[in-house]
């Protein structure tokens, strides 16, 4: 292809009609949200055979339960900003080696212990992935679109626990628990080769990092998804050469990281006890393991739609305002969730419901992620946010297992628990956003850059 009249690659993306290949780069991220859904949530279907096979308590359960989020809040963290150091496509690729190698793990486990780390192994991968695809989806995606394909990425994550819950449900009627793992290894796996030839390196990350034949290899990723190449790489300033991954806790961006991140710290904590204790509710009631499995599948399809619905309603409704009604309802969700009969039918309907909001905040929360960091520093807030909020999601699981087994009745727990997306929603109120959807600490910071230029 011939050389385009942007001086820019960056607005090249940002500016043309998305590509085949720019769309078929969403969906893979799609496909990788949908394992992070399932690693995650392979736990929680396997939980009530693992307590039956070794007979630990609700506590102790709890605590196994949350091992891969201490991995996921370190790997969230740490392997983000790597990813903002070395490039997107290296860092997803290491991720999915990480998550095969300890879904794969798992299944030698003989000890609560040696299943905790095998989960914490796991989660370095999971937690890596999330920081990583969600800049990928908004560096790969143009600025009419973003918003909708970050919410497609989002609704991964339901639909991997949806269709694996299926498979779980399928695989624990005939199998123990340690087939749920051998699944999740093996469509991991499968992704591998998936990523390594269909995702080229990040175009923003290129013209921001500038590597080695830099301008070969920007020039190549346009062309893989179908572009028109550039004549030369964009001058970076020396100014934003000194940028570093630390910025997330500069003056112009430290109010935002704060607020967002102490936003997804609480919805997730109620977003994690559905996803975490929806299975063993539904065996204490007496059901069997399978049927719990598919009470859960009920839980990420309600996700799952309510992703999609979120992704359409951006095009109408301020980004901010809508997430925060999501969030609020929620709390109602959630709640509601926390008195259901003992009823199949009725617990399905309920776990639907609350899973419809749930996973629609976290959509709404991950947009406002995109809209807030600029590249050198997106994977790395993207990180911070998920891992801190995700550390938080280890007391989720705890803190319900807690009130449990101290006698507290489900629709205690659930309203306790239901608190966060609350608090999440007022939180949020808090954030000053534009009317675009970007956060104006940034836009201001921005200003503040231009206008010392034009002095100098």
């Amino acid at each position: 292809m011939a050389a385009t009249a942007a001086t820019d690659p960056r607005e090249i993306l940002e500016n043309s009609t998305m590509t085949a290949a720019q769309i078929a780069v969403v969906a893979i991220t799609v496909f990788l949200n949908a394992m992070d859904g399932f690693d995650v949530l392979s736990i929680a279907f396997a939980s009530p055979g693992i307590a039956k096979e070794w007979g630990i308590a609700q506590t102790a359960l709890g605590a196994v339960l949350s091992m891969e989020l201490i991995g996921m809040a370190v790997g969230s963290i740490i392997i983000g900003g790597i990813a903002d150091k070395i490039g997107r496509r290296p860092t997803l690729l290491a991720c999915l080696v990480a998550m095969a190698l300890g879904m794969l793990g798992a299944t030698t486990a003989a000890s609560p212990v040696q299943l905790s780390i095998w989960r914490v192994f796991t989660g370095l991968g999971i937690g890596g992935m999330l920081s990583g695809t969600n800049a990928v989806v908004a560096e790969f995606a143009n600025k009419k679109w973003r918003s909708l394909c970050i919410s497609m990425m989002v609704i991964g994550y339901p639909l991997g626990g949806t269709v694996g819950g299926m498979f779980a449900s399928s695989l624990l009627a005939k199998y123990d628990w340690r087939s749920v793992f051998y699944f999740g290894a093996t469509a991991t796996a499968i992704l591998l080769p998936i990523v390594f030839f269909l995702l080229p390196e990040s175009v923003h990350w290129l013209t921001r990092k500038q590597p080695a034949n830099a301008l070969h290899r920007i020039n190549r990723a346009l062309k893989k998804l179908g572009h028109g190449t550039v004549s030369a790489v964009p001058e970076v300033r020396e100014s934003d050469r000194k940028k570093s991954v630390g910025d997330i806790f500069s003056a112009g961006l430290i109010s935002v990281t704060l607020l967002v991140t102490a936003a997804y710290f609480l919805h997730i904590i109620t977003f994690y006890f559905i996803l975490k204790w929806t299975p063993k509710i539904v065996a204490d009631m007496g059901f069997a393991a399978s049927s719990a499995g598919r009470i859960l599948a009920w839980a990420n399809f309600g996700g799952a739609l309510g992703g999609a619905v979120f992704g359409i309603l951006t095009a109408r409704i301020g980004l901010k305002p809508l997430t925060i009604t999501i969030l609020a309802l929620t709390a109602v969700g959630v709640t509601i969730f926390g008195r259901t009969p003992a009823d199949l039918d009725t617990i399905a309907k309920l776990a639907a419901f609350a899973g419809f909001f749930g996973n629609a905040g976290v959509s709404g929360l991950y947009s406002i992620v995109a809209y807030a960091f600029p590249t050198h520093v997106r994977a790395t807030g993207t990180g911070f946010v998920i891992g801190v909020g995700r550390g938080g999601a280890v007391l989720a699981p705890i803190l319900a297992g807690f009130l449990l087994e101290t006698g507290s009745k489900l629709p205690t727990v659930g309203l306790v628990m239901a608190s966060g997306s609350l608090l999440a929603a007022f939180v949020l109120i808090f954030l000053k956003m534009g009317t675009d959807g970007r956060v104006e600490a940034r836009d201001k910071r921005a200003e503040l850059s231009s206008m010392a230029r034009a002095r100098a």
